[in-house]
């Protein structure tokens, strides 16, 4: 039997990232349950490009080009879409960056500063923005895309750890806070996924095989499943959770990973 995702329908879902690999899986998942969705990204023109390709199948969808560092311009843009497009009923926050694989020693401030603005602080100030709206209407659903590596410490990946680390906690914070205002936050954590962030870092030699098959040495195990997640993989947990089937589930983390974490 197949579940039908209820709850999903008619409403407006800001997904940011929508260009990335799981951004543009989760805006594509969405629409195709019937939300009207408003894909932003700082890549303004590939924003306008998926909302064009969503509207060809049939989907209400906006472009929207967002800095979701600047905090001026995520006010401006969530007051945008909620005028002209309808109440933000979903809002993902699936922009990030990995970063470089380095030695912690090996970070320098800008980059430091860079992948906290995008993966800390960008989520913050849309779930700041938002949540403030959501809680006054006494309804929302927030998700965001965390990673397994803000639990499991990997050797090379210190920076973009932590920064994940913070964007879990900020959420589900907030899910706490709001939870009796009628406002769900989860993260989803995936593993390694096939999008082209993850194989910006696949040069390095090894690299690929190490996150696949395993580096004891470094990281315990790979991934039991023996493969890569599939962005639509994480879509469907994202768009689950968004749905009324997920109505109980908040301040928490799901993790799709193929096993890696090796959580019990």
């Amino acid at each position: 039997m197949t579940m039908q995702l209820t709850g999903i329908a008619g409403s407006t879902a800001l997904v940011t990232g929508a260009v990335g690999g799981i951004g543009s899986a989760v805006a594509s998942c969405l629409a195709a349950a019937g939300a009207a969705v408003v894909a932003a990204d700082i890549d303004g023109a590939g924003a306008a490009a998926l909302a064009e390709t969503l509207r060809g199948q049939g989907a209400s969808a906006l472009g929207l080009r967002l800095d979701v560092t600047d905090h001026a311009e995520v006010e401006r843009a969530v007051d945008t879409v909620e005028r002209t497009v309808g109440p933000i009923g979903i809002l993902v926050n699936a922009a990030g960056v990995l970063g470089r694989v380095a030695a912690l020693t090996e970070y320098d401030d800008a980059e430091w500063q860079r992948v906290f603005a995008v993966n800390a602080h960008g989520p913050f100030n849309c779930m700041r923005a938002v949540g403030r709206r959501m809680a006054e209407r006494r309804a929302g659903r927030i998700v965001t895309i965390g990673s397994n590596s803000a639990a499991i410490v990997k050797t090379g990946q210190g920076l973009y750890g932590a920064s994940k680390a913070a964007a879990h906690y900020l959420t589900n914070c907030l899910g706490l806070e709001l939870a009796g205002q009628g406002v769900r936050c989860v993260v989803v954590a995936p593993g390694t996924t096939e999008t082209a962030m993850s194989r910006a870092n696949w040069h390095v030699s090894g690299r690929r095989e190490a996150l696949l098959h395993g580096e004891p040495d470094r990281y315990r195990v790979g991934i039991p499943r023996g493969r890569f997640a599939d962005p639509r993989e994480i879509a469907s947990v994202v768009a689950f959770l968004a749905s009324d089937q997920a109505a109980h589930l908040t301040v928490t983390t799901v993790t799709v990973d193929g096993g890696s974490s090796l959580r019990p």
